[in-house]
């Protein structure tokens, strides 16, 4: 049996006496798709911050590929082949769609400051090389109409993407979505799930993905994860979480999720 791309096991956090993760055990397989929902303070976006090296836990181990995670910075986390977007945008806004991309591609350039500096053949290479891999990434996003377009002047939905874009600019084996669809139209929505989708089947990248929208999480996920108090209340398929009483209580009380 292979190995999970990605293997948590009992991994606990607290801040100021208040537990975030109590013992979360979690696998997600190679080119899975898998989705991490609860109410608000479940805890789905501290869970992504431990594996991103964001926080250090109390307890408990991260694996990637069958290797410790914990105690790595978030660059040499991003360096072992994992990318993330975030809750709120973080882009550089008075730069670029394809600056922000260049960005992404810091961590493969392999000349330094003084070829860089000096635009030595070996820099220039790289160079070309760097802008090749951006200019496709703008490609599969339908992103070249704006590629020189400052971010901040970009509605929310496409800034969203650039983000997404950035991500995927790092090459990553695993990619995390925190709430990719925040502030996106119903139709920008029914694109994205193209997207993610296309982005696991022809780029070959594991998703995990935080979502409230869980219309979209249903429809896209291979499994879903439940979070509700820093505790996993439940694990399965859609159609076995929404059946859950664990989580229907846990949303909504005593009535269906949607």
């Amino acid at each position: 049996m292979p190995l999970p791309l990605l293997d948590i096991n009992e991994l606990t956090i607290s801040f100021g006496g208040i537990t975030a993760l109590s013992d979360i055990h979690l696998q997600v397989s190679p080119g899975a798709l898998i989705s991490v929902i609860g109410p608000n303070g479940a805890g789905k976006t501290t869970l992504f911050n431990c594996i991103c090296g964001l926080y250090r836990p109390d307890r408990g181990t991260v694996r990637f590929h069958g290797e410790p995670l914990l105690g790595f910075k978030p660059d040499a986390v991003a360096r072992r082949g994992i990318a993330r977007t975030f809750q709120n945008i973080e882009l550089f806004l008075r730069m670029t769609v394809i600056e922000n991309l260049l960005l992404g591609r810091h961590l493969h350039f392999r000349a330094g400051f003084f070829d860089a500096a000096a635009g030595s053949p070996r820099w220039r290479r790289e160079e070309i090389r760097h802008r090749e891999v951006a200019e496709r990434i703008l490609d599969f996003l339908d992103l070249q109409a704006v590629r020189d377009r400052r971010v901040g002047d970009l509605p929310l939905g496409r800034q969203r993407l650039v983000e997404l874009a950035r991500a995927l600019a790092t090459e990553p084996k695993l990619l995390l979505l925190d709430e990719p669809s925040s502030g996106m139209t119903a139709e920008e929505k029914d694109d994205l799930v193209f997207r993610i989708r296309d982005i696991r089947e022809e780029m070959g990248v594991t998703v995990m993905l935080v979502e409230h929208d869980l219309k979209l999480v249903m429809g896209i996920s291979d499994w879903i994860t439940v979070l509700d108090h820093g505790l996993k209340i439940a694990q399965g398929t859609a159609a076995e979480v929404q059946a859950d009483p664990d989580v229907i209580k846990a949303y909504l009380g005593e009535t269906a999720i949607y």
